[in-house]
């Protein structure tokens, strides 16, 4: 039996508390007790702010090699594209296992305890399997391992250039050739501890509807996730092609359930925020990597208002920092309707916790209370952002105004896995820029 005390915690209502007790036996906390004004023997202090564990619920692991590189150029997300390309030609096991690592340590020093990995690079260069058709799927359980965070492994089936278009030379790595081949590929991966594998459609674009049926029916309850309709191309194309948009051909192909997550929805088309919404599908928004892509600014009001669960990514990695996304939600919707304080903090900051834990198929995280896993990460108040806090305001103070570098303590499943804002395991800086030195050498 370990135990936490938090001079002030978020345990998942509307108020702060202030002096709470977590005991927490084997993986999962085993109580919860308020009001306790000093540490108990033995207990790790966490002063500062403790919330649960938060959740990386999209990401691209390999496109942090692309941070500070393509930003500064002239183009729209078509032009991004191909850099993104370069990176995935260059990549094998050997260079993306640490490239993975050192990005999934990076998470866990932003306060991230599990990550929702879409995983899409999975052959060798000209679409060949490796020996272990899985290799490189396994390559990032080993890194998230490695790093001290749990993943769900959301396995892409990707088949097709475009619609109606065979794979380019780059793409043919993505591609399993069929939806049969993929899922008898996917069947050679299995959950474990800190493991879930769930399932992709990587988008309209790269699975044709009768593909994405097969695809859904393979995910079954599992977790199943879906680029939709992040570019007006896309829904173009789609309704040009099917008659339909992107989530009205994932809804004919049974994709849509309370196990799927849309992924952006950035340009939704009339019906989609109802059918998403019917569905009991939730939706992971990107804000940085939305702006970053000149995607657009997803219309969350009207997703909040039709019941839609919402989770956070941070996609691409121009920036790995959960607040930052969990206030963008808000921000950008103050831009668009001219209104301020459309969401509490602590809305926020459940979509970056339950929400986006239970859209990855760990329904217990992301909640302080007994029976729940032990994940917690401290906030420290002493930076010069938060220096000041009132502690009945501090959760709208670092949802707001905190960033990844105020994070001080994470306890992922029980283990302590950053202290002091350093990685117990990993020296992530060092690794980072080795491993990137390496793709790009």
């Amino acid at each position: 039996m370990r135990a936490f005390w938090c001079e002030l915690a978020w345990t998942g209502g509307d108020e702060v508390d202030a002096g709470v007790l977590v005991e927490v036996d084997g993986h999962r906390i085993a109580a919860v007790e308020r009001g306790v004004s000093q540490p108990t023997s033995g207990a790790t202090r966490l002063d500062g702010l403790t919330i649960p564990g938060l959740a990386n619920a999209h990401s691209h692991a390999f496109q942090r090699a692309l941070r500070g590189r393509t930003q500064g150029e002239r183009g729209d997300f078509w032009s991004w594209r191909n850099a993104m390309y370069d990176l995935a030609s260059r990549l094998d096991p050997g260079l993306y296992l640490p490239l993975a690592r050192a990005t999934f340590g990076e998470m866990a020093l932003a306060g991230i305890t599990c990550v929702g990995e879409f995983h899409y690079i999975h052959h060798g260069p000209g679409g060949g399997p490796y020996d272990d058709p899985n290799e490189m799927g396994k390559a990032l359980l080993q890194a998230a391992r490695e790093a001290g965070i749990r993943i769900t492994l959301l396995d892409a089936c990707y088949l097709h250039g475009g619609i109606g278009k065979e794979p380019n030379d780059v793409q043919r790595r993505f591609s399993d050739g069929d939806a049969e081949s993929w899922s008898q590929r996917v069947e050679g991966l299995d959950d474990g501890p800190g493991v879930r594998i769930g399932a992709a459609i990587h988008s309209v674009r790269a699975v044709d509807p009768e593909s994405a049926a097969m695809v859904a029916q393979w995910a079954g309850r599992r977790p199943l996730h879906a680029h939709v309709s992040e570019q007006n191309d896309e829904n173009f194309e789609c309704v040009e092609a099917w008659g339909r948009s992107p989530a009205g051909v994932l809804e004919r192909a049974g994709a849509l359930s309370e196990s799927f997550t849309a992924v952006h929805l950035t340009h939704p088309e009339p019906g989609d925020v109802r059918r998403i919404a019917d569905a009991g599908a939730a939706c992971c928004l990107c804000p940085t990597t939305e702006r970053d892509l000149a995607d657009g600014i997803a219309e969350t009001e009207r997703f909040r208002s039709a019941g839609i669960p919402l989770a956070l990514g941070s996609d691409s990695h121009a920036v790995i920092d959960l607040f930052e996304e969990a206030r963008a939600v808000e921000l950008d919707e103050r831009l668009r309707s001219g209104e301020r304080g459309l969401r509490a903090p602590t809305e926020l900051l459940r979509y970056a916790t339950e929400a986006g834990h239970s859209c990855l198929g760990w329904p217990d995280a992301g909640r302080i209370e007994p029976g729940a896993m032990a994940d917690l990460m401290n906030v420290g108040l002493d930076s010069v952002r938060l220096a000041g806090t009132d502690p009945a305001d501090a959760v709208s103070a670092v949802v707001f105004a905190g960033t990844a570098t105020d994070v001080r303590n994470v306890i992922v499943g029980g283990r302590q896995v950053v202290r002091g804002g350093a990685h117990v395991d990993i020296e992530v800086t060092a690794e980072l820029r080795a491993a990137i030195d390496a793709v790009w050498r």
